[in-house]
């Protein structure tokens, strides 16, 4: 058995999103990121901006004080912090970036009052207001996740991903061509068009070309250190070349003012209207879908398991960065799906890499010259690597998709339907014209027609039972409910909820003779009292029907169900023994085997100092604490089980404590 002084010398491996690298190789991944996400950082704050007719001071003003804040809120959202038990921001390597979803509507509320630089009050307002309320429902969205399985998080990621190309591909030929409110037809930065030398169209593409094809062997012939920034030299070798084959007029850089601070409300006091507050929170919604496609996608490619609580704390994040963005004079944030192509491409994982991005952009922000040399790359060098950006944010969505079983016709239809009407909208923009006013929100892009169509599809064809609420589901997938629970036979009964009692028939027995049930909150209370009327000799036999924490079951896994999905989950081998000794060396002290409700924590030493404290237990305090764990356990299988089956009901009717999740 373990002393105290051995929990402390227990040192769990540092997961590479925690690691702190080298600050030379932090400030240059750190710098490659902005590279990679400054055109897009700046874009929506362009077309929104030249669509409202603002002048070119005031346009200035709303891209600075649109870095200030993307630096503020990747930050927020990498670092994190807390504000008593509520967590804000994923701790996970992801920039945030103004949402390409609200680019339409947002035009549309200030168009809506004349346009203009005294349109911006109220957008702020509206803004500052959805950012608020999203933070405050930020836990319901999260206990709805189970709105975003696989075909729907893989469908979204896809349609981001194949949806931004064509912006990529525009920048390739020469700039961002048919953006609203502008003439990209030359993109040469601070040349005239028509001047002499002039690139044409085919040497923009073939200056994005050499640059793919430069980073491509970058990472084809070099390793390490190298390899990871091939997206930061493929940008500097490019601008290079562009400056040498091409006059280029740095005045831009000259003409920048040292120092500049976005004030809050510079823009003047802010503003309020209901409807534009209810578009806002529509818009929103959409990005809610990106930010869980965006989580699961990074948690995928570091190796973090994404749980609810996550996704509470990221959502929280965009809320306040949305807060933030509206108070500083810009406008709804989320995580950027741009830069999880770079760290799928880089394979570097560290959070602080981002939070160093994060105080390159507020440097950008405050320092116009820093932020024009950035704004130097040409347009033909940044779209090749943006290609290679946003294909592979669509490769994500493709691989999340192949988990995906389309035997079932219901995936086909949500997947299917969810890409057509996303791509649909890209290729014909303008179809949003023939659309109702109410209905433009949805027609503004194809990430926000696809993305909703893919959570809307997906409640219709799995979460809707035409004969009332969902409890549970059986083999094939289909909804179950109270009714026809109330009239199963006792093996039906047994062969759907036998895994909540982890097979205990006397369990079984003593909830089925409980019925009819009236709701399911009936039905787990059954649950819990016929744990709670147990004899002894039953409690034993429950007991001993639970596996050591680190034991093998007959599959071969390396953990129980329970305690994969849990802080016991992808251990490495070391952590796997520290706990087979705390197990072992419980089984043999107190005759059962450990039983922890592991999903009660999300770290592993968390976990293992709490068994390490209760091996100081009296055999009749742990077993009382076992038997607490168990009913734990039972509470949190079938929570899960009605919630898989009807996440409406679970993110409506959760218990009130989970706001705090």
């Amino acid at each position: 058995m373990a002393d105290s002084e051995t929990v402390r010398v227990v040192s769990p491996k540092v997961h590479p999103v925690d690691q702190v690298p080298p600050v030379p190789k932090m400030l240059t991944y750190g710098f490659q990121h902005v590279a990679a996400f400054y055109a897009g950082a700046v874009i929506v704050p362009l077309i929104i901006g030249g669509a409202l007719g603002l002048g070119t001071e005031d346009m200035i003003k709303l891209i600075q004080a649109d870095l200030l804040t993307c630096g503020i809120a990747s930050i927020i959202q990498a670092v994190g912090f807390r504000i008593g038990p509520l967590q804000i921001g994923v701790r996970l390597p992801l920039l945030q970036g103004v949402a390409f979803a609200g680019v339409a509507p947002i035009i549309a509320i200030g168009m809506g009052v004349g346009g203009g630089v005294e349109a911006l009050p109220l957008i702020f307002g509206t803004v500052i207001v959805g950012g608020l309320i999203f933070f405050f429902i930020a836990p319901l969205i999260a206990k709805a996740v189970r709105f975003f399985p696989p075909v729907v998080t893989g469908s979204v990621l896809t349609i981001i991903g194949v949806t931004l190309l064509p912006v990529a591909a525009a920048d390739a030929i020469g700039g961002q061509l048919g953006l609203p409110g502008f003439d990209w037809s030359y993109s040469v930065a601070g040349a005239s068009p028509g001047g002499e030398g002039e690139p044409t169209s085919a040497v923009n593409f073939g200056f994005a070309m050499g640059t793919i094809i430069f980073v491509l062997l970058l990472q084809r012939f070099f390793r390490g250190f190298m390899s990871t920034i091939a997206v930061l030299l493929g940008l500097i070798g490019g601008s290079i070349v562009w400056f040498i084959a091409f006059p280029t007029d740095f005045s831009s850089v000259s003409d920048a003012s040292w120092f500049w601070f976005a004030t809050p409300f510079h823009f003047g006091a802010p503003q309020f209207a209901i409807m534009p507050i209810i578009t806002i929170l529509l818009v929103m919604m959409i990005t809610a879908v990106e930010t869980v496609g965006s989580l699961y996608a990074t948690g995928e490619i570091v190796g973090k398991r994404i749980k609810k609580t996550d996704i509470s704390s990221a959502l929280r994040a965009d809320g306040v960065s949305t807060v933030l963005g509206g108070s500083m004079g810009s406008f709804p944030y989320t995580c950027f799906a741009e830069n999880i192509g770079l760290v799928r491409v880089t394979g570097v994982k560290s959070r602080w890499i981002v939070a160093m991005a994060g105080v390159f952009m507020i440097i950008l922000g405050l320092f116009p010259k820093a932020a024009a040399v950035v704004g130097l790359i040409p347009h033909p060098v940044l779209g090749g690597v943006a290609m290679l950006l946003f294909a592979a944010v669509a490769v994500v969505g493709i691989q999340t998709l192949s988990t995906v079983d389309f035997n079932d016709h219901r995936n086909l239809a949500v997947a299917g339907t969810s890409l057509a009407i996303g791509l649909y909208v890209m290729a014909f923009p303008a179809v949003k014209e023939a659309a109702p006013n109410w209905l433009e929100w949805y027609f503004s892009g194809g990430i926000s027609a696809g993305a909703f169509t893919a959570l809307l599809l997906n409640i219709v064809f799995f979460h809707i039972n035409p004969r009332g609420l969902a409890v549970t589901t059986d083999s094939k997938g289909h909804l179950i409910g109270l009714d026809e629970i109330n009239k199963m036979s006792y093996e039906d009964f047994a062969a759907t909820f036998s895994h909540v009692v982890q097979g205990n028939d006397w369990a079984l027995e003593a909830t089925y003779a409980l019925r009819p049930f009236d709701s399911a909150s009936a039905l787990g209370e059954a649950f819990q009292d016929a744990l709670l009327t147990a004899t002894r000799p039953q409690q034993d036999e429950l007991l001993a029907s639970f596996p050591d924490l680190g034991s093998e079951d007959t599959a071969g896994n390396a953990l129980a169900v329970d305690h994969a999905l849990s802080a016991l989950g992808n251990l490495g081998e070391d952590e796997h023994n520290n706990i087979v000794e705390l197990a072992t060396d419980y089984h043999s002290k107190f005759g059962f085997p450990l039983i922890v409700c592991a999903r009660d924590y999300e770290r592993y030493d968390q976990l293992l100092h709490h068994g390490w404290t209760r091996m100081d237990n009296s055999a009749r305090t742990e077993r009382a604490a076992a038997l607490i764990e168990v009913s734990k356990i039972v509470n949190t299988r079938f929570e899960e089980l009605v919630a898989d089956a009807n996440p409406i009901s679970s993110a409506r009717f959760g218990r009130f404590a989970d706001l705090g999740a």
